[in-house]
This record gives C-alpha cells, sequence and structure tokens, in this order.
C-alpha cells in the first residue's frame, strides 16, 4: 500500500511557473524530484531530508526551483519558476525510508507514476 502520487504538471509558458505535488502514503525519510525528457537518462533535479536541513539542487535548476515537504500532510512540493524549455521533462517523485547521511547519490525505494512538464518558447 506504498503509494506515492505527483499532480501539478501542465503546460506553462517559458518564464513562466509550476508547482508540484507529491502526495505520500507514509513518513520517508528522503525525498526528492528526478526527471527525464525524450532520448535522455533520468536525473536528480532536487531533494529533502526529513526535517528540510538538507536539500539538494541539481545545478540546472539552482536559483529557479525550490523543494519543501509538508510532513503533517505527507506531501513534497516542487515550485518551478523562470521555467525553461529545457526544462521540459517527465518529472517524477521518489522516496526513501531508511535514514541517509548524504543525499546527492542516495538509493530511493519508491516512485510515483511521473506528470508531464512542457514550457513553450
Amino acid at each position: 500500500q506504498v503509494q506515492l502520487v505527483e499532480s501539478g504538471g501542465g503546460l506553462v509558458q517559458a518564464g513562466g511557473s509550476l508547482r508540484l505535488s507529491c502526495a505520500a502514503s507514509g513518513r520517508y525519510y528522503l525525498m526528492g524530484w528526478f526527471r527525464q525528457a525524450p532520448g535522455t537518462e533520468r536525473d536528480l533535479v532536487a531533494a529533502i531530508n526529513w526535517s528540510g536541513s538538507r536539500t539538494f539542487y541539481a545545478d540546472s535548476v539552482k536559483g529557479r526551483f525550490a523543494i519543501s515537504r509538508d510532513n503533517a500532510k505527507n506531501t513534497m512540493y516542487l515550485q518551478m519558476n523562470s521555467l525553461k524549455s529545457e526544462d521540459t521533462a517527465v518529472y517524477y517523485c521518489a522516496a526513501r525510508r531508511e535514514v541517509i547521511a548524504s543525499i546527492n547519490g542516495a538509493f530511493y525505494d519508491y516512485w510515483g507514476q511521473g506528470t508531464q512538464v512542457t514550457v513553450s518558447s
């Protein structure tokens, strides 16, 4: 009954904003967002630990995206601002229950179904 459900994807003009949500069925120490464009590998975009004291952002989104979570609601968010055409991809929510010191490179146990984000020029 473990479940991660993404929402908030859609079509937006370059320079615009979207907020993605990931509703979780339980508590996870580490949660993150990955994305995959056609013909590319799936890459980590941003990650956040339980307390929010540690975050990670890919260089391509630093200063534009912000990851957050509301543990009372078991929900993680990705606020995406100043969107570019190269941000177009399927975005996946991922989660890990086991505590780990290093966020970057961590193994994720659970995955959502993905939500499409399309940025028009």
